[in-house]
């Protein structure tokens, strides 16, 4: 357990997952609020040894409030055990596809863009919190902040200056966006969001906290807008799919080329929806796209 240093009154701790991975770096972060009435944040993938360490981090007080950013695994799936153990209640936006856009939901209801990734499918909040929504105790406070993006229900939580940023950003690598979950034009308003929050520090669920959010903001909004321009470079080659594009443009090892076919296929539908390309075909994860 590691105990961070916090400009917010109430106790801070982190205990990270020993689920470490080309995706989710050293393991996911697991933050805990309070001494008496315990607050965790993203409880982190159902291993029991994790679990134990939360309730022993959580002494002498007792885990009472389970929030989770959103329902991928390696951040809910941890979450129902914990609160079977504890009697805690969980909170979080909703059932694993609440908030999805109109378009993503068709376009998920046809199986045109496989995805689901790390899903949670069986994921149910106890309390389905709203946006601006606050929770607190006599410790902390905790407001929901809608974030979508990276996740269609993924929620921030603002304690003061501090945001727990769940995957919106992450402490060392930008994040998966994967249709129909992920979102690029939601995920620039979300970046945006956090940009105008003014945040003294983000606490991340994967990586160390970002003590310059302004600059780390800054850096992944440019990161995909450069990556934007670099698919419609390509296209006015001629037309390509998504892994075409990935052959064409990254320079990673081929273990990571499902991952960033997955953040292309995103970056081809919202530039789909702005109308600088279109797909040959019917859209899928398989087709076809040209410059306009």
């Amino acid at each position: 357990m590691t105990t961070i240093p916090t400009s917010i009154p109430e106790a801070l701790r982190v205990v990270t997952a020993d689920n470490p991975s080309p995706l989710t770096g050293p393991g996911t972060n697991s933050f805990l609020l309070g001494r008496g009435s315990v607050a965790v944040i993203d409880p982190g993938p159902d291993l029991p040894a994790h679990r134990a360490a939360l309730i022993e981090a959580a002494r002498p007080g007792r885990i009472t409030h389970i929030f989770v950013t959103h329902a991928h695994l390696d951040h809910s799936g941890g979450a129902r055990a914990l609160a079977q153990e504890t009697r805690a209640q969980i909170y979080g936006f909703g059932p694993p596809e609440a908030g999805r856009s109109p378009m993503m939901r068709r376009l998920a209801a046809d199986g045109a863009l496989q995805g689901g990734e790390g899903l949670d499918r069986d994921f149910r909040p106890d309390t389905r919190l709203i946006d601006g929504q606050t929770i607190e105790s006599d410790e902390w406070s905790l407001t929901a902040l809608h974030t979508p993006g990276h996740f269609a229900g993924h929620l921030c939580f603002q304690s003061g200056r501090d945001i727990f940023c769940g995957d919106v950003v992450m402490g060392w690598s930008s994040t998966l966006i994967s249709p129909p979950d992920g979102d690029l034009l939601d995920y620039f308003r979300s970046v945006e969001r956090l940009q105008l929050a003014r945040a003294q520090r983000l606490l991340p669920a994967h990586g160390a906290p970002i003590t310059d959010p302004a600059a780390r903001l800054s850096e992944l909004a440019a990161h995909r807008r450069a990556r934007t321009a670099q698919i419609l470079a390509a296209l006015r080659d001629g037309p390509a799919d998504a892994a075409d594009l990935v052959r064409r443009i990254y320079d990673i090892p081929q273990a990571l080329h499902p991952a960033a076919r997955r953040n292309v296929l995103a970056h081809l539908i919202a530039m789909t929806e702005i109308g600088v390309v279109e797909p040959l075909d019917a859209l899928s994860s398989a087709s076809v796209f040209k410059a306009l």
